[in-house]
């Protein structure tokens, strides 16, 4: 009886809804009580009840509020833990030294949680649902600064996407070593093979929701290559004689591979899609997002931790870039750990492509049954045609690292941090004490300063590292 009281009520509630690209453009759609309707509005209005009638609905091709806040807090983590921690020990542990890097970490940590919490808290600013960075954005500045927050982060998704696909090429061209060192398989072919890989995922996988099963595959691929990469390590730093710990360069080079190694420290945690993610969660998704923070933060850290302090003990300041190509052990076992870290790199990558698919879905009203023809076809055109640009411009710069560098100081810091705290002082003005505006501010003008020192520091990489490569580089 409940349950049938609870449909009479759905259908009576009144779903707003507003355009995919711009907040102002609603639509209001009335079910009247005792009009038949199809399953697919049923289903909609169903949502409309779970998210709650005084919150309005965005439009999107996607899914939102299906996903628990343990599902949601295992995408974050398959984002920190990514095959990209093998190389944290050189990044990060090497500029900084011992007390430099594990001070570093911690405080990273910290304030990452921070930042993400106060964008979390923002999601139904306003009695809407913000599934969007640059809608939540442009819903509290307007028109501009959404179209300056979606540059940025269609920038800055764009080449962690890159990103991930020279990391997927680049495991695959260290499997191919350890069998044959004959220079016949250059990168860039193994990058290729890599984007043609993630094309065939990106097809399959309709929406972020749909990772369901892989999710838990991404965390298995992670563990095995943490394992091996943990053991070797230990290995090798026990039969190992004393290691030198100083931080590499000359006093000038140290000041700029010290600000380098601090943005990286926060690169590691921060994405600047966290409002997309969030779309996913159930009601209440505040409180379940905090829930997904805090385990991204506390349980989920702790391998990412174990790798990069371990890798730098094993082999102090001369660690390599990669971590699996200093351990010595068996060639199944190092096979093995490339293996996974490639197939999670695939997994990774289409999380933060993820955005993009919705906006694409969105904007061409791709809805319905994922494997109808019509989608099934749009997918391998437009997700297709947009991960072969990611893989020939990945092929084209394989040293595309130091791009990414500039592209986080530029991008990154200020979605995750800068914008965070304004947007949170712009919303809360009313409801803060002086010394809660005065925190949001000196925040501000820290990641400012930090944004400028980063874009700085990375020019100069960029600079100096010019003579050493050439495109379609087999690094």
């Amino acid at each position: 009886m409940k349950e049938r009281q609870g449909k009479q009520i759905v259908r009576d509630v009144e779903v707003y809804k507003y355009s995919a690209t711009w907040g102002s453009d609603r639509k209001k759609v009335t079910l009247a009580a005792n009009k038949d309707i199809s399953d697919e509005e049923e289903e909609e209005t169903l949502l409309s009840d779970v998210v709650g009638e005084d919150v309005e609905i965005p439009d999107t091709a996607h899914q939102i509020s299906t996903d628990s806040w343990f599902q949601v807090g295992f995408v974050l983590t398959t984002g920190i833990n990514s095959a990209f921690v093998l190389g944290y020990s050189s990044t990060m542990m090497v500029p900084l030294g011992w007390v430099g890097g594990v001070v570093g970490l911690i405080l990273a940590t910290a304030i990452s949680l921070y930042a993400n919490s106060l964008i979390a808290m923002l999601h139904e600013f306003g009695g809407q649902r913000h599934i969007r960075y640059k809608d939540l954005a442009g819903y509290i500045y307007g028109r501009k600064v959404y179209s300056l927050t979606w540059v940025l982060q269609s920038v800055n998704l764009f080449m962690i996407n890159a990103g991930y696909i020279i990391l997927a090429g680049s495991a695959l061209k260290a499997i191919y070593v350890l069998f044959r060192d004959d220079d016949q398989m250059k990168l860039p072919y193994f990058i290729a093979i890599a984007g043609f890989v993630c094309a065939l995922f990106a097809i399959c996988i309709p929406h972020l929701s749909a990772l369901g099963i892989w999710l838990g595959f991404s965390t298995i691929f992670s563990l095995v290559y943490f394992a091996i990469a943990f053991i070797l390590s230990v290995r090798d730093g026990i039969k190992s004689p004393a290691r030198d710990y100083s931080i590499p360069g000359t006093s000038t080079s140290k000041i700029f591979t010290t600000i380098g190694a601090s943005a990286n420290l926060v690169f590691a945690f921060n994405t600047g899609m966290l409002p997309e993610i969030q779309a996913t969660i159930k009601q209440p998704v505040v409180e379940n997002m905090m829930k997904a923070l805090y385990f991204q933060f506390t349980v989920g850290v702790l391998p990412l931790y174990l790798v990069t302090f371990t890798g730098y003990w094993a082999y102090g300041s001369s660690t390599a870039t990669y971590l699996l190509n200093d351990a010595n052990g068996l060639v199944w076992v190092k096979v093995m750990a490339n293996i996974t870290a490639f197939l999670q790199s695939v997994i990774a990558l289409h999380i933060f492509a993820s955005p993009m698919y919705e906006y694409l879905d969105t904007r061409h009203g791709i809805k319905g049954s994922a494997m109808s023809f019509k989608n099934l076809s749009f997918r391998v055109v437009v997700r297709g045609g947009y991960l072969t640009l990611t893989s020939f411009i990945s092929a084209l710069l394989p040293f595309l690292g130091d791009f990414m560098s500039l592209t986080g100081a530029i991008c990154t810091f200020p979605l995750t941090f800068i914008l965070a705290n304004h947007m949170s002082l712009v919303a809360n003005e009313n409801k803060l004490t002086s010394i809660q505006k005065f925190w949001h501010w000196l925040n501000i003008c820290f990641f400012a300063i930090m944004s400028l020192a980063a874009t700085i520091a990375s020019v100069r990489l960029i600079a100096l590292d010019y003579k050493m490569y050439h495109v379609f580089a087999d690094l």
